[in-house]
């Protein structure tokens, strides 16, 4: 059994690779191909595409959120494995190559309680005054203290929000170094996703792209010449490409205005999504949005609608799931498709006096859809070094504070993803370092086998 690094480098395109020239080595080696993403092209659905060789109909990862129907709420980004339906490449893997095969899964999404025998994933510790501690979850739990105490407390805030920058990636490399150094896993796979941020913000086809491209072959490059150099076979995936796009679309505000989804006016004076008592609502997922609808009946109404409404290319109803292999419980009635150069807000309010205490902070968990101007900083609020100082200020000395430093304007936001690209340039590619299962092209779900011939090729 050879042993293998697969790295999931985030927004990895064809396009991209011209100015990676240390990443872009891995496919000179072996092969390089185009991969036929899943619909939603985001992180989770694609990942458990991998990893379990399925569709999304199959695994069940319809997006990176979704409405919990029995409990009537919505929820992003969760992390239990147990989520991801069906085997995965670790379980073949162990079929295949008997006691011998080991696995490590380095930030690979829905980690937690993964049957694996090292993991580790971001878990912020939250205290009940308010705080968000940076931290990790790890199995076994002492890999958790090894890690930070080699490298430093994991930098979440450089993983995600207005301060996410090369950092994060390159504590995640040096963590998966350790990893193998000390434990020499058969597979190990790790997420680097430090293309999302700049190319979110500035889009993809900048300045800005192409330094955050150099930096992550930078930190890549290092990771795979040890890897190599260890023995690995070292495959590259990525997810998806991400689009230039200039504004978002409101869809629940149309549904709002339509008089199909609910808010309720709380106590402090703003208002929270009732999903449960909406007749309509959308999970917005970069380009694409969970629409659900509570009766059959309104299915027709609420499709009718969507198709009118700006931005919006085109509503999947029962057979355009089928199709896309979306057709999963989980999915909404209905799947909205922004047009390609747009993207779905989870704005719900019309006025933004009622707006939700979290509309204005970096909250992944509490708003009901995923937000992208999250990594920036309002561009309205004057001196914003000086109020985050001061806010940082409170928190040193234990103190509440309220970190309301993100704007409302969707337009600020340079790239989407969600959608499949349009051209083999825009979207996502595997690179391997063998030339067993070279193609023209490989879909998203040959991963999982190309994984495994990688594997016996040992």
């Amino acid at each position: 059994m050879r042993p293998l690094l697969v790295l999931d480098i985030v927004g990895l395109t064809p396009d991209l690779l011209t100015h990676m020239p240390r990443v872009r080595a891995v496919g000179e080696a072996g092969f390089a191909a185009p991969l036929d993403g899943v619909l939603p092209a985001v992180t989770t659905t694609a990942q458990s595409s991998m990893l379990t060789g399925k569709q999304p109909r199959d695994h069940g990862i319809v997006g990176n959120g979704w409405y919990f129907r029995d409990l009537a709420e919505v929820w992003l980004w969760r992390q239990s494995n147990h989520l991801v339906q069906g085997p995965k490449v670790w379980h073949a893997a162990r079929e295949r190559f008997g006691a011998d095969f080991t696995c490590a899964k380095m930030f690979w999404w829905y980690n937690m309680y993964a049957d694996v025998e090292w993991s580790a994933t971001p878990r912020p510790v939250y205290p009940a005054d308010g705080r968000k501690l940076p931290s990790i979850y790890t199995d076994p739990p002492a890999l958790k203290g090894q890690l930070q105490g080699a490298l430093g407390t994991f930098p979440l805030f450089n993983f995600w929000g207005p301060t996410a920058d090369i950092r994060s990636s390159d504590w995640i490399a040096r963590a998966t170094r350790r990893v193998i150094a000390e434990h020499r896993p058969a597979l190990t796979l790790c997420y680097l996703p430090h293309l999302d941020y700049d190319l979110q913000r500035c889009g993809p086809n900048g300045p800005e792209a192409r330094r955050a491209a150099q930096e992550i072959d930078r930190v890549a490059g290092d990771l795979i010449d040890y890897a190599r150099g260890e023995g690995y076979a070292v495959i590259v995936v990525s997810e998806y490409g991400i689009a230039e796009v200039d504004d978002g679309v409101h869809i629940n505000r149309a549904l709002r205005e339509a008089g199909l989804l609910r808010a309720n006016l709380v106590d402090t004076g703003w208002e929270l999504l009732d999903a449960g008592a909406s007749d309509a609502f959308a999970v917005a997922d970069h380009q694409v949005a969970h629409v659900y609808v509570r009766r059959p009946d309104d299915v027709a109404r609420v499709k009718a609608l969507l198709e009118k409404l700006p931005g919006v290319e085109r509503v999947l109803d029962a057979d355009g799931k089928r199709e896309a292999g979306l057709d999963h419980p989980r999915s909404g009635e209905l799947v909205a498709l922004a047009e390609p150069s747009k993207w779905f807000t989870y704005y719900y309010w019309l006025d933004d006096r009622l707006m939700p205490d979290f509309a204005r902070t970096v909250d992944i968990h509490r708003k009901p859809g995923y937000d992208p101007v999250e990594l920036f900083v309002d561009p309205e609020i004057a001196l914003p070094k000086v109020k985050v100082g001061l806010t940082l200020l409170k928190k040193k000395l234990g103190m509440r504070y309220y970190m309301n430093m993100i704007g409302l304007d969707a337009r600020l936001v340079k790239g989407s993803h969600g959608r499949l690209p349009a051209r083999d340039g825009e979207g996502p590619v595997v690179l391997s370092s063998e030339s067993i299962g070279a193609a023209d092209r490989l879909p998203m779900t040959g991963v999982f086998d190309l994984m495994l011939d990688t594997l016996a090729r040992g």
